[in-house]
């Protein structure tokens, strides 16, 4: 049994200007022609066309294609290794870019109305809603977060540049701090651990001691949030946990 150009076209979903293009390059070349010249593909056409179409979905060029499926001495483990390669680059990249995209909605909903070079001069590649968002994940996000969407709205770039500002001063000191010595326990990291907590009342959302303990355990669970802190200063991010939970028993002994 044949099958016309059309009805190729319309069973692998390509267009029948490609399937004369595959032919030309004899990528291609239906096995059988009617009596009047035209086109007809049999089985082992379509088979042929199905592994194509895999390879051009996987981003082949047509070139390597042909090597592909005419060359005996082609490897194709070896060319799928090396274009597993290129797309788990280009999904990391995309992922990246769904990231900026997401934050920039974000930012809409905040409304935050800066321009993107504003927003790259005060952001950088930091969120400035990560306290909101991530209790919103944790907590439901009810109350907390949508008094920080409530807050933020009416932030302008001068605002989001002064709680920046706050927050550098503070893992300054906060390093400083440990490059001195001082333990978790000790009152000057619990004095600084409690300024972190007031941060995020003052700029986000009213964080009590046991909410203040919670995104503590974040802070080390979550690579991003470490990440975060310990680019401050190595081991950062473990130090502050244990003085906001020192602070906290402090304050509700």
């Amino acid at each position: 049994m044949s099958y016309s150009v059309g009805q190729v076209a319309g069973f692998a979903g390509v267009t029948v200007r490609t399937l004369h293009h595959y032919d030309d390059i004899g990528l291609l070349v239906p096995s059988e022609r009617s009596h009047a010249g035209h086109r007809r593909y049999g089985e082992g056409d379509l088979d042929r066309l199905q592994r194509i179409l895999f390879y051009r979905e996987l981003g082949f060029p047509l070139d390597e294609v042909a090597a592909l499926l005419d060359d005996p001495a082609a490897d194709p483990r070896a060319h799928l290794r090396r274009q597993h390669d290129l797309l788990t680059a280009r999904i990391e990249k995309l992922q990246k870019m769904a990231a900026a995209v997401e934050h920039a909605m974000e930012a809409n909903e905040m409304g935050i109305s800066l321009t993107p070079e504003e927003r790259f001069e005060v952001f950088g590649d930091k969120d400035p809603e990560q306290y909101a968002e991530e209790a919103e994940q944790r907590w439901g996000g009810t109350r907390a977060y949508a008094e920080s969407q409530r807050r933020t709205a009416h932030y302008t770039k001068d605002d989001w540049k002064r709680m920046k500002a706050e927050v550098a001063d503070w893992s300054e000191r906060y390093a400083a701090l440990m490059v001195a010595g001082e333990p978790p326990a000790g009152e000057r990291a619990m004095d600084m651990a409690e300024e972190h907590r007031l941060h995020i009342c003052a700029w986000f959302y009213e964080c009590p001691y046991d909410m203040h303990q919670g995104l503590a355990e974040m802070y080390v669970a979550d690579e991003r949030f470490k990440a975060f802190y310990d680019a401050m200063r190595p081991g950062l991010a473990e130090h502050l946990r244990a003085a906001i939970v020192a602070n906290a028993a402090r304050h509700t002994a």
